[in-house]
């Protein structure tokens, strides 16, 4: 029997998935509302933009009114909401929250749109443990699940592949990877440590957690810090999380960084890869850097995304199904 597919200008989720994606979101508001949390909201569009290699933010150019054929500055569709709620935190906003769209672009598929929604919230005081302990919570009281697993980055190779990931060098990482049936990886550089240990996350590991209950991966490699504070110690470690359920990654925390310095020249090394690797050249945040100047008080936060956490709900395996439009049809 031939597939029936609806006309493209029907949405492409069930009334009563949109039905649910509604009660999500009023069950998120209502839980930020009881802990007195801010809602708040910042532009989608900014001068500037993430720096991070693995992050490809889409740029727009502003018509200036008058001049027919004349382009003003650039503007990137954000990425997250990041930056300007830390200008936020730092004008002394207090725990907050927002939930708005984001843009990427080269993501599109089961799991991936490019423009998705996200909810990301603040928490001063709190460090990445505690805000997992929050993030417990609010999985538990909008799917209904049971109180999280926890394992370390650590703990989570060792347990799955046999691997110690801190202290393992790349050519362990590649005998791992084809022990279990990764042989060539084509594009893949034979030095990138990190490469293959998110390889081997990617492919091995996060299919596997979150089945039973959520499972939060926590205390990643420095290599990957990103926006998170370094502990130091044996090793030295982010400390930052993301949360899967489902084998489906649903959200990345951190223990914020709030040293201006130290965060200019992880933009700076993000800029000069982007260089080697002839990615994009984007606009480094300024603004944010001078508030992180000012005095970003200290904090964890972290990003969900809102299309996954329905698509759990909904026990659906694609984000389409709880989507009114996607990029597709938009």
């Amino acid at each position: 029997m031939p597939k029936i597919t609806k006309p493209d200008w029907q949405p492409t989720a069930s009334l009563a998935n949109l039905q649910l994606r509604a009660q999500v979101l009023r069950t998120i508001r209502e839980f930020f509302v009881k802990r007195n949390v801010l809602e708040v909201e910042t532009p989608l569009l900014s001068h500037a933009t993430v720096t991070d290699i693995h992050l490809h933010s889409l740029a727009t150019a502003y018509h200036q009114p008058g001049e027919s054929n004349t382009f003003g500055e650039c503007f990137y569709l954000q990425t997250s909401p990041e930056f300007a709620m830390k200008r936020l935190l730092a004008a002394g906003s207090g725990s907050i929250y927002q939930i708005c769209k984001a843009f990427r672009d080269q993501e599109k598929g089961r799991q991936h749109n490019g423009e998705f929604t996200i909810l990301e919230w603040y928490r001063p005081g709190f460090d990445h443990h505690q805000l997992m302990d929050e993030m417990d919570q609010l999985l538990q009281t909008v799917l209904s699940v049971s109180a999280a697993q926890r394992l370390s980055y650590a703990q989570a190779f060792q347990h799955y592949l046999a691997i110690e990931p801190h202290g393992a060098n790349v050519n362990a990482l590649q005998q791992c990877a084809q022990q279990h049936g990764i042989d060539v990886v084509v594009g893949l550089a034979h030095d990138d440590r990190d490469a293959y240990l998110s390889l081997l996350m990617t492919h091995l590991i996060e299919p596997q957690l979150g089945q039973q209950a959520p499972t939060f991966i926590y205390d990643y490699p420095v290599s990957q810090a990103a926006l998170a504070k370094i502990r130091q110690g044996e090793p030295s470690v982010a400390e930052r999380f993301e949360v899967y359920v489902k084998g489906v990654e649903l959200a990345n925390g951190f223990h914020e960084l709030t040293d201006s310095a130290e965060q200019r020249h992880r933009f700076e090394a993000d800029l000069q890869q982007r260089r080697e690797k002839d990615l994009p050249k984007v606009v480094m945040d300024e603004r944010l850097l001078a508030a992180l100047k000012h005095g970003l008080p200290a904090c964890a936060g972290v990003a969900l995304g809102i299309d996954r956490l329905v698509m759990l709900a909904a026990q659906s395996h694609a984000l389409d199904n709880v989507m009114s439009f996607t990029m597709i049809n938009a």
